[in-house]
């Protein structure tokens, strides 16, 4: 019986030392843990500092603190780590020495995101707590101390910008850098020199001398300007290196289409911080380059490739690939517009404010878009000469506003879709014959002192066609007060005005009226005739032509082929087949016939229709202070290869909206004869 209690008690205290024994270890992993855990949420949060205070003794002697953080830091903004998350991934183990904890690294970096899953770390009790012994695995796994860690960026080609005949508008190509070796450089005629640099590259002799001053090694070289390879500028300084004239070759973007393709064309520039946290997530570095303008911006995501990027570690002539991504160029984009035509466009807008808008009307094409005054994209890639900042101070800085995707008041633009909306709705017999005296005119009294004006009076009653040539306001205001506003705000919203147009170019958006209403007969009168607050682009009104030449249809507008190659009707029906030659005749008369007002818009052995028209902006009807902007839209309606539309903004005194006409006259003429 004895024997049996003394048994029993020796089993009950084994199994005491036992429960011991696994409580201990069980509480040293559990310490060792939350010590690995603390460590790995600091390691996250890139506080290098606090991950160096939990290293034992023994490690800190191996490595000091200074360069504990100078290696995280570097190594890990250099594979832009972000998002780090750990995990354990085995059995810890527990022995004599202390604890082992496998563990798994996963984050974000330049090659995509990586997951190594093969790190241990060695964690000893130390002054009552548990500190990890450190060595360069826990930088990388199987990293040695004398290892160096290499981040290689193979950078990617940008897609191109192409034109509609595939000619390049915008690549990357070959870009020069002059600069300066300071130890030819200053041996003999330094100052003779550098005023003949800053001559030649249209650059202040301080800007030359200000770089120089701040360099202090006579074995570096000093960048000045980057310059295109064919710029006449570089002349005189080629083959002068023995002078310490160096001139450098780079990959840089190239525009090949000069100032009539700048504002549609825009540029790229290096990425912003506030460009860079924005577009975190998209494989940008602070050394990219990102459109800031035209297609380059709207097309960034398309345009922009991927670079190649390789994380290794360098230990004497070996390479030890730790994760890599393959280039990824980017995609070219194919444009409608014709080269040729655009640069028509633009030298027949030369000294002007404005925009012009062709399309064709049977695909929707846009064959021209232009904004006046314009700059040379390459400008933002190489440099800004003296004489391009005294051009821009000159002007006002007047080619920092796009205005090709503005709205505009129509002005007498507007009388054709009056027309289309009165005859399609029986309001306007094109035959009859309406009675209007005067100057001047108002329904009644209710109006007070607000009168319609018009600038001819022909003396006789007069029909559409003779409306339009005359360009008759009060004409076209009582067709508008006819229709009512229900009917003609259909009739414009037919149009697609108000409505979002789906284009691949941002346009600001068009509006009948500032509240989309038309509840107020001045107001309805006035939006008759392309005043009122109906609003729209250039590129509108050349659609709303393109109705004369394409059997009463406006084409889907399409800018980008590459991704938009199918023509689609976009407004169908907008004149019947019965109409249509009536609407056609009213509209080639007033520039082809005998006594039309806008002869100086006819095109030699070309029937075209157009209407030209003066928007007015003034405070009131009374104002003689305010300015005008003049318009001209002309289509061919037999051929149906160009609908276009232009305005030149600030016309009033100098001939009005006929300072426009002659230009598209000059276009048109171009382009129906070019082929």
């Amino acid at each position: 019986m004895k024997y049996k209690k003394h048994l029993k008690s020796v089993i009950v205290s084994a199994l005491v030392f036992t429960f011991m024994l696994i409580s201990y270890g069980c509480s040293g992993i559990s310490k060792a843990e939350k010590s690995f855990n603390n460590f790995t949420e600091k390691w996250a949060e890139s506080d290098y500092t606090a991950m160096y205070e939990m290293l034992t003794s023994e490690s800190k002697e191996y490595i000091s603190e200074e360069d504990f953080i100078s290696r995280y830091t570097n190594i890990f903004s250099a594979i832009e780590a972000k998002n780090l998350s750990f995990e354990i991934n085995g059995d810890k183990v527990k022995d004599d020495n202390g604890v082992t904890i496998p563990f798994k690294l996963t984050m974000d970096t330049i090659t995509g995101n990586l997951s190594l899953d093969d790190y241990k770390v060695s964690l000893v009790k130390e002054d009552g707590s548990y500190k990890l012994n450190w060595d360069e695995g826990l930088i990388f796994p199987n990293m040695l101390k004398d290892d160096k860690l290499r981040v290689s960026i193979t950078p990617a080609k940008r897609g191109d910008i192409l034109d509609k005949d595939g000619q390049l508008l915008a690549t990357d190509g070959t870009i020069n850098t002059v600069g300066i070796y300071p130890a030819n450089f200053n041996k003999a005629n330094f100052q003779e020199k550098i005023s003949e640099i800053a001559k030649a590259l249209d650059i202040s002799e301080e800007n030359i001398t200000t770089k120089l001053e701040a360099n202090t090694n006579p074995e570096h070289f000093i960048p000045l300007v980057d310059i295109l390879p064919n710029d006449p500028k570089l002349n005189s300084l080629r083959n002068r290196e023995e002078e310490g004239i160096i001139i450098n070759s780079k990959i840089g973007r190239v525009y090949l289409g000069g100032e009539a393709f700048g504002r549609l064309i825009g540029y790229v520039g290096n990425i912003t911080a506030e460009e860079l946290e924005e577009n975190k997530d998209k494989g940008y570095n602070d050394t990219s380059l990102i459109g800031k303008a035209g297609l380059e911006q709207v097309y960034e995501d398309t345009l922009k490739g991927e670079d190649a990027a390789e994380i290794y570690i360098e230990r004497d002539y070996d390479k030890i690939t730790i994760a890599s991504k393959e280039v990824k160029d980017g995609e070219n984009i194919t444009l409608s517009i014709d080269s040729a035509l655009q640069q028509k466009v633009y030298s027949e807008m030369s000294g002007e404010k404005g925009a012009a808008t062709a399309v064709n009307p049977k695909t929707g094409e846009v064959i021209a878009m232009v904004s006046a005054p314009s700059y040379d994209s390459n400008i933002f890639t190489t440099y800004i000469s003296k004489t391009q900042k005294a051009k821009w101070e000159e002007n006002d800085h007047a080619d920092e506003l796009n205005r090709f995707n503005k709205v505009y008041a129509p002005g007498s633009t507007m009388k054709l879709l009056t027309s289309i909306i009165g005859v399609e709705n029986g309001v306007i017999d094109p035959n009859a014959n309406i009675d209007i005296q005067g100057l001047k005119w108002q329904p009644d009294s209710s109006w007070g002192d607000y009168k319609i004006t018009r600038v001819i009076d022909p003396g006789k009653p007069i029909n559409l066609k003779d409306a339009a040539n005359f360009s008759d306001n009060i004409y076209y205001a009582q067709v508008a007060l006819d229709l009512g506003s229900e009917k003609f705000i259909k009739g414009l919203k037919d149009f697609g005005i108000s409505e979002e147009l789906s284009f691949e170019y941002p346009m600001e958006s068009s509006q009948i009226s500032n509240d989309g209403e038309l509840s107020k007969d001045i107001l309805l009168a006035d939006t008759g005739y392309g005043q009122g607050e109906v609003m729209v682009t250039p590129l509108h009104v050349a659609l709303f032509y393109t109705t004369l030449a394409n059997e009463g249809n406006i084409m889907q507008p399409r800018l980008v082929t590459s991704e938009n190659s199918e023509a689609k009707v976009w407004k169908e029906g907008l004149i019947s087949k019965d109409n249509l030659p009536t609407l056609v005749e009213a509209f080639t008369a007033l520039v082809n016939d005998s006594g039309a007002t806008i002869a100086d818009g006819a095109v030699p052995g070309h029937r075209v229709a157009g209407k030209s028209g003066s928007a007015e902006i003034k405070k009131s009807q009374d104002d003689t202070t305010g300015t005008e902007n003049g318009w001209y839209a002309s289509v061919d309606p037999d051929s149906s290869k160009i609908s276009m539309a232009m305005i030149i903004e600030d016309v009033k005194g100098r001939g009005g909206s006929h300072v426009t006409v002659p230009k598209v006259r000059n276009v048109m003429d171009y382009y129906l004869n070019k082929n």
